[in-house]
């Protein structure tokens, strides 16, 4: 950890889970640096916010170095930012397959390997994915989006095991459905089958969210790695 408080980057923080989780650890007392493609939508002393584009490398590179320099390091990542494609695969343009892959694999990646060079420099650090129950229960026109979650499910699983030597956990968090802006246009019906899919057939909240993320971040979680948590009662 840093001399005075512990630092984390959060992506995707302008609204939904990430905006929650960045108040959330601000009020633990955490320093979060966050970025999205908007203007800040958290207003404290403890959050440093970056606008840009998470598939975009060189901005990646320069807000973790940044971060870095002027926050003294980077002792948790995660990796929350994303998007969905709700589509019938045959009514799906490529460029849209793109975009989902861009932010939700390449922004992935790109965020926890330059974290992971400077967890790596003091030999600790924790980096937490976003996976999705989209990609276990094999949802019907979301084929895009359930593709991407599962590459960062391999990533994650890879990525433990390549960064152990450097005292760096990697795990993912899969969430069902959670009432954000993300899921607001999905049918009602369409929901309702979703949720019954689940064993426990009811929406996801923040705190199921945060509570995962807790456990992966404690201290004691240091022999937690390469792990997928689903929501829910969603399984493989």
């Amino acid at each position: 950890m840093t001399a005075s408080k512990p630092v984390m980057v959060v992506t995707g923080t302008r609204k939904g889970i990430g905006h929650w989780l960045t108040r959330y650890y601000i009020d633990k007392g955490w320093t979060v640096a966050g970025c999205s493609r908007g203007e800040s939508a958290t207003d404290h002393a403890d959050y440093h916010h970056y606008r840009l584009d998470v598939s975009d490398e060189r901005a990646v590179k320069g807000m973790v170095s940044d971060v870095a320099t002027r926050l003294g390091g980077v002792d948790a990542l995660l990796n929350n930012a994303g998007i969905a494609s709700m589509n019938h695969v045959l009514l799906t343009p490529l460029s849209t397959v793109e975009n989902v892959f861009r932010t939700n694999v390449f922004g992935t990646f790109l965020f926890a390997r330059e974290c992971a060079k400077v967890m790596g420099r003091r030999r600790r650090g924790r980096i937490v994915n976003f996976a999705s129950v989209a990609a276990p229960l094999n949802l019907e026109g979301e084929a895009a989006y359930a593709a991407s979650k599962e590459a960062v499910g391999s990533l994650t699983r890879i990525m433990a095991r390549e960064l152990a030597p450097l005292g760096v956990t990697v795990n993912a968090v899969g969430p069902t459905p959670v009432r954000t802006v993300l899921v607001a246009g999905v049918l009602k019906d369409k929901m309702d089958r979703l949720l019954d899919m689940q064993a426990i057939k009811r929406f996801g909240e923040f705190a199921d969210v945060a509570n995962v993320v807790d456990f992966f971040l404690r201290p004691e979680s240091d022999f937690v790695t390469a792990q997928v948590v689903y929501l829910g009662g969603v399984c493989r």
